[in-house]
């Protein structure tokens, strides 16, 4: 079988945070492999966010996570920019539940945001939002494909070999941007270990036909988000799950959850509904950078990979380039 050569970087797989990093080295002049095993994964199943403040609001998390979720949006202004990626600015909007307490964190956290106490709605807009479609579309367009499986990867001489069901590929350095699929064979001691502390958490989101909203709206149980002529209805949280089948129970409720955060009477909608696993480390923050000579991962943003994308890509690139990570806190070898 002829070999497939990439002069300089291979990104092993295909998301968000694999494509990022694959376009900013590319934006960097550096020659740039993608191996995508292909059919549709987790960051297609998506709904886009690139949501700061609700997430560290729903998620209680420190200043300092909220600071560094601050800092990844803010570094899509220029990289949606270079890459074509389009950027939806709109309001995001909470209804109910637990109100007052996610008003009464982004205060804390100092996000902007306005209170409706009577209409138990809260609103910001300091998160945006892409859509997953048009931006892949956007981040592959600069950068060489190769459509394939990733088996395993060695030291080759003084370069990478990567086993693929395409052929074998070499490259000087190699970014491992391999969601929660199980590890390739023949890796490094600890590459092995850290992708070993990758759990795997499924999401199931509903595509609407119908646009019921024209920004984002979160409640208890679901959100409903704008996407292309309809909307997307989203998003189960199971962790250890990897099954890509729809649960039809679970779907159902989450559909209940949305008509009640809308506040409207349910009614026949058409949905094709879909399902995506990602993968999250032990403390919910990516492993973005070294743990080797040429070696580099980009994994486990949990739910925030859109969020999070032009970060890991920054943070990848400069350490391929010999300079040291703008975001320790993501590095690896933390849990090491």
């Amino acid at each position: 079988m002829p070999q497939f050569n990439s002069q300089d970087i291979l990104v092993v797989g295909a998301g968000v945070l694999g494509l990022c990093a694959a376009a900013e080295l590319t934006r960097r002049g550096h020659a740039v492999t993608v191996v995508d095993p292909g059919g549709l994964n987790a960051s297609a199943v998506a709904a886009g966010m690139i949501a700061p403040a609700m997430e560290s609001a729903i998620d209680d998390l420190s200043p300092e996570h909220a600071a560094l979720l601050c800092r990844a949006r803010d570094a899509w202004a220029d990289f949606a920019a270079a890459t074509g990626v389009r950027l939806d600015r709109d309001p995001a909007e909470w209804r109910g539940g637990n109100v007052e307490a996610l008003a009464a964190r982004l205060a804390v956290l100092g996000f902007e945001h306005a209170y409706d106490r009577e209409a138990r709605r809260l609103t910001t807009r300091e998160d945006w939002k892409v859509e997953p479609a048009q931006a892949l579309a956007a981040l592959t367009q600069d950068v060489r494909m190769l459509e394939g499986r990733a088996t395993a990867l060695r030291r080759s001489g003084a370069r990478w070999r990567v086993e693929t069901t395409a052929g074998p590929v070499e490259a000087d350095q190699v970014v491992l941007a391999t969601g929660a699929a199980e590890a390739m064979s023949d890796l490094p001691e600890d590459a092995t270990r850290l992708l070993g502390l990758i759990t795997p958490v499924r999401g199931q989101i509903g595509l609407v036909s119908e646009r019921l909203v024209d920004h984002v709206v979160r409640g208890p149980g679901a959100y409903i988000a704008p996407m292309g002529r309809g909307c997307v209805i989203g998003a189960t949280m199971e962790a250890g799950e990897r099954s890509l089948t729809p649960d039809p129970e679970r779907c159902a409720r989450m559909l209940d959850a949305a008509w009640a955060v809308l506040g409207q009477s349910p009614r026949p909608l058409q949905i094709e509904w879909r399902a995506g696993v990602r993968g999250a480390t032990p403390d919910g923050l990516p492993m973005a950078g070294a743990v080797g000579q040429g070696l580099h991962l980009a994994v486990g943003p949990r739910r925030n990979g859109w969020l999070l994308g032009p970060m890991v890509a920054g943070v990848v690139a400069d350490e391929v380039e010999g300079r040291s990570s703008r975001e320790p806190t993501l590095a690896p070898r933390r849990f090491i």
